[in-house]
């Protein structure tokens, strides 16, 4: 065997929508859990210099704020070993390996192990919907603050009407309502929008957002994928149940004419794929 024909033998026993799946599945987690922490740290800096005058103000926000990032680590590590694990079973299943390194064979502990994680994948993809609805929280109150210093920027000219508009930090549950000030309005909210930090929270925001949703749809694609190989393996086991019943009804009429029939099949029932 030439290396030519060699590389087109490992090239054509690679899982390609595996392998999308999970580098999809690596990117958006990585965007998510990257971003997603550092925009935590940023908010609890905002909140902690423009909201909040004391401490025990935003005390519960702080816990709250290092118990997503915890969370964050161990969605990173869990992701990033289950998609590791997701390749290796699409190296293991996928149809091409099999065609390339063997005829077709299909185990009950195979099918039982395709079938779990299938449903894990599934149940995964479910939950991370909800990740994925929670992450647009964050992106909603930077937006709606955004809105808010345009407006203010348009009317700067009529300095009455600015100080109405006002972002209430107290109103999303950020701080409690006896929170001081727990608002900014006026040219101050102006003041905040243009700094450093409140645009690249937003930014950061946002691509958390992003990442959540390439997570998704790096799930429901493997999930997808698999679904559609567990319908092609039960395809692939009724057809070779019909060719071999098909071989023995031939066996069995070629024995009582004497052998003076045509076989349509392969003399060797190994060689059925």
């Amino acid at each position: 065997m030439g290396c030519y024909d060699c590389c087109m033998r490992c090239l054509g026993g690679v899982p390609y929508c595996s392998l999308v799946a999970t580098l999809l599945c690596f990117s958006g987690i990585a965007l998510f859990c990257g971003c997603g922490h550092q925009a935590l740290t940023e908010t609890e800096r905002l909140i902690e210099t423009y909201f909040a005058r004391n401490l025990q103000d935003y005390i519960t926000l702080a816990y709250i704020i290092q118990y997503f990032q915890y969370v964050i680590y161990g969605l990173a590590s869990f992701f990033f070993l289950y998609c590791i694990v997701l390749l290796a079973e699409g190296f293991y299943t996928t149809s091409a390996a099999k065609q390339t390194f063997g005829e077709f064979r299909s185990t009950m502990c195979g099918r039982c192990l395709s079938s779990s994680f299938i449903v894990m994948t599934y149940a995964l993809a479910v939950l991370w919907l909800l990740v994925f609805a929670f992450s647009a929280l964050p992106v909603y109150f930077f937006y709606n603050m955004d809105a808010t210093c345009h407006t203010i920027d348009v009317l700067t000219e009529t300095p009455a009407s600015i100080n109405q508009l006002c972002v209430d930090a107290r109103q999303y549950g950020l701080l409690p309502w006896n929170a001081v000030p727990g608002k900014a309005c006026g040219m101050t909210l102006s003041s905040v929008c243009k700094t450093r930090e409140y645009r690249m929270t937003y930014d950061l925001y946002i691509a958390a957002f992003a990442g959540a949703g390439i997570t998704l749809l790096a799930l429901v694609h493997c999930s997808l994928h698999l679904a559609v190989y567990q319908v092609y393996l039960r395809m692939l086991r009724h057809r070779a149940k019909d060719e071999r019943r098909g071989y023995d009804l031939y066996r069995r009429l070629q024995r009582d004419r004497g052998g003076s029939l045509c076989s349509p099949y392969a003399a060797n029932m190994s060689d059925i794929s």
